[in-house]
């Protein structure tokens, strides 16, 4: 794909060198001579890339790329020094810079190996930042998901898999992101642009769900008055996201075993092959190892789907995650509701890392968007939640009561003394909100 580079150098040979092997690459290329030239090319034109030299004369490399980031922090940069200055270089990979190049230049491939990968990693960025903002109101930029060394692990797999069309199978427990990843990784593959159809496959009953996937001849059963297609015809081109495909039935397992094999089927109450180009990516919380050997799970099908394995760490385990997640989510749902709020506490920062996390980041988010309609500035421990707060091993006892009973009364009175209201947002049943009244003697 081709990109736009902006190449400054004051040494017209190396920029005359660099913009040969860029051009060979099929890439634009703008050039400049000065770190000023290059600033005022920067904010008038759209660049992928800049390669700069370290040391010009007035403004730096360092300098030019320290400015163009505060205009345009997603533009990749790949910083180019003496080979005796690689310290500086190393400084400036921690201010932003993506790589560094080292002259004099030694040979053309090393260089096109750089720019080719940073230019991959800035489609991917760029790939994610655009499904960040279409799945924005349901999740947390793609980039926060990926944070912490087991999440990059993920990320690196993403990469290698996504462009081609093997079956991935992404395994973890619920509220992980299964479906973000399998989003991400048809959004990085050639099928983007093509349909990505996701079916929660718990949802439906076993009659329903083979009809959903497969379609429906008409007649085929009461109630089917028309042909219709199913979810692999609708994703023909592009991707199909099988959902807790644990659950599938055995009857229906048969089926989408052969629709792995040969990439056909038949409709419900048919009997023509209707071939399709989809790529399949499952998803589990269950262990289809184990459900393989207890019988409930077709072993062929397991290898069928088991091609290219991502395990999703739970939340418990990318502890580095949490506090700036949180965070975004007040951001998030403060804006969102009109509220003013100063971030959290250190207490409820303390809270939030030591809890286990058993919905993994969709409870973190629920979490944080009661906190902040609970909070009037400074979100604190009494703001987090009962949940939280009632699984904490080794709490004060007697302080949660406490904490518990406040909360509950501060939310009664703010919505007028309507419980069913209460409970929503405290994120209980009208029974325990009812028993808790009852409990701590609330009017």
């Amino acid at each position: 794909m081709r990109k736009s580079v902006l190449v400054v150098d004051d040494d017209a040979f190396v920029r005359s060198f660099l913009s040969m092997i860029l051009k060979e690459e099929g890439h634009f290329v703008v050039e400049a001579s000065t770190g000023k030239e290059a600033l005022v090319k920067f904010l008038n034109f759209d660049f992928d890339l800049v390669i700069t030299d370290l040391k010009m004369p007035g403004m730096s490399g360092l300098d030019l790329m320290q400015e163009c980031k505060k205009n345009k922090p997603e533009v990749h940069w790949i910083i180019v020094t003496a080979y005796g200055s690689i310290g500086s270089a190393v400084e400036a990979i921690k201010s932003g810079a993506s790589d560094y190049l080292t002259k004099p230049f030694k040979n053309p491939e090393e260089l096109r190996h750089v720019i080719r990968r940073v230019l991959k990693e800035a489609e991917a960025e760029r790939t994610i930042f655009l499904l960040s903002e279409e799945l924005g109101k349901q999740f947390p930029p793609i980039k926060m998901i990926f944070l912490g060394e087991r999440m990059k692990k993920v990320y690196e797999m993403v990469q290698e898999v996504a462009p081609t069309t093997a079956t991935v199978l992404i395994e973890g427990t619920s509220g992980t992101g299964k479906e973000l990843i399998a989003r991400v990784i048809h959004e990085m593959s050639p099928r983007k642009g093509k349909p990505f159809v996701a079916i929660h496959c718990a949802a439906l009953v076993e009659n329903l769900l083979e009809s959903e996937l497969f379609g429906h001849e008409k007649g085929s059963f009461t109630g089917a008055l028309n042909r219709r297609q199913g979810r692999f015809e609708l994703a023909d081109g592009g991707t199909i996201f099988l959902d807790e495909v644990g659950e599938i039935a055995s009857s229906v397992q048969v089926k989408l075993l052969r629709v792995l094999q040969e990439r056909q089927f038949e409709r419900v109450g048919g009997s023509q092959p209707v071939s399709v180009d989809v790529r399949i990516i499952a998803a589990t919380n269950k262990d289809l190892k184990a459900e393989v050997s207890d019988g409930h799970f077709r072993e062929d099908l397991f290898y069928r789907l088991n091609v290219f394995p991502i395990l999703l760490p739970p939340l418990v385990d990318r502890c580095e995650a949490i506090l700036p997640l949180a965070e975004y989510f007040a951001d998030k749902y403060s804006a969102s509701l009109g509220k003013k709020i100063s971030g959290l506490s250190s207490e409820a920062k303390s809270l939030l890392l030591e809890y286990n996390w058993p919905g993994n980041i969709r409870e973190l988010q629920n979490i944080i968007e009661r906190a902040v309609i609970l909070s009037k500035g400074l979100i604190d421990v009494i703001h987090i939640g009962l949940d939280i707060q009632e699984d904490m091993v080794g709490a004060n006892e007697g302080l949660l009561k406490s904490t518990e009973k406040e909360t509950i009364q501060r939310v009664i009175s703010e919505v007028g003394g309507n419980r069913r209201k209460a409970a929503e947002i405290l994120g209980i049943s009208l029974r325990t909100l009812q028993y808790r009244i009852k409990e701590y003697g609330l009017n």
